[in-house]
């Protein structure tokens, strides 16, 4: 009796190590899953939205240099390949040009026509990336292309108004189809734009001068940007009737040689980064 209790207690032991060893080894070979860590990216990312601003302008009006009061009621520009980056050391377009070297870039996709005279918000809100890399975007591009439906179809960008002097009205469409391309450095102004910290909203600013056309009333006649601006003179002298209604090549017959190179030079000074100057150049 005592021989089959010794040999059961053996078999019971000699079981029990071997259901201990499976566990074991079960353990082993399929450990607890963990939770995943969160991505790095999404961690590290915020909204950036990309606005265009005409300033009060296009918005409120202006008075050209030589005291015509213009008022908007439509200031299209169509942009596309819309672009933030994060560079550092800066980008300086003065010294670097069109070379720029980036750490981060975000592309804003799609083709966009902007009324900047009647935008629902101030600035215009063209459109948004939802999940870009937080940093400093201290460097934009983009370009200036011909819309392909809606108001302005057929032109790059398309100011409609009027503009008041002395009792005289003129009524005027302005359209302009040649493209361009801008490169601009990080936004200048009364507030800091760009910055984007993880989990927050930024925005980045293309900014348009219609000073640079038609000058300021308010500035010295002998201001460089007066100096440089059309005005509204050579334009209200083109009127028929009080109306104004021409294009680029209509102006290059119409304007005499010197204020259609200053036309010519105001496309590629209109597009700015808040107060910093742009690069830019005609698209092939």
């Amino acid at each position: 009796m005592r021989v089959r209790t010794t040999w059961m207690t053996a078999v019971l032991a000699a079981l029990l190590v071997g259901m201990l060893a499976f566990a074991g080894c079960a353990e082993d070979e399929a450990p607890e899953p963990e939770a995943p860590a969160p991505a790095e990216e999404e961690a590290d990312a915020g909204l950036l939205v990309f606005v265009a601003d005409g300033e009060d302008h296009a918005r409120e009006g202006t008075v050209s240099k030589e005291g015509w009061n213009i008022t908007f009621e439509h200031a299209y520009v169509t942009l596309t390949e819309i672009a933030a980056y994060q560079t550092d050391p800066p980008h300086d377009v003065d010294a670097d040009g069109w070379d720029i070297s980036y750490d981060e870039m975000v592309a804003l996709p799609g083709v966009f026509t902007i009324d900047l005279a009647a935008a629902d918000s101030d600035p215009a809100v063209v459109g948004e990336v939802a999940d870009a890399p937080a940093g400093f975007y201290n460097a934009f591009g983009w370009h200036m292309v011909r819309a392909t439906s809606g108001p302005a179809e057929g032109y790059v960008m398309m100011f409609v108004g009027s503009a008041e002097k002395d009792g005289e009205t003129v009524d005027f469409t302005l359209r302009f189809d040649r493209e361009l391309e801008y490169l601009g450095g990080e936004y200048i102004g009364d507030v800091r734009k760009g910055i984007l910290e993880a989990g927050g909203e930024a925005e980045g600013e293309m900014t348009f001068h219609f000073d640079h056309f038609f000058g300021r009333a308010d500035k010295d006649p002998e201001d460089e940007m007066n100096v440089a601006a059309l005005g509204f003179d050579p334009i209200a002298a083109l009127a028929v009737d009080g109306v104004v209604d021409v294009g680029l090549a209509d102006l290059e017959g119409m304007l005499d040689a010197e204020d259609f190179a200053k036309l010519e030079d105001i496309l590629l000074h209109f597009g700015h980064i808040g107060e910093n100057h742009c690069i830019a150049r005609p698209l092939p």
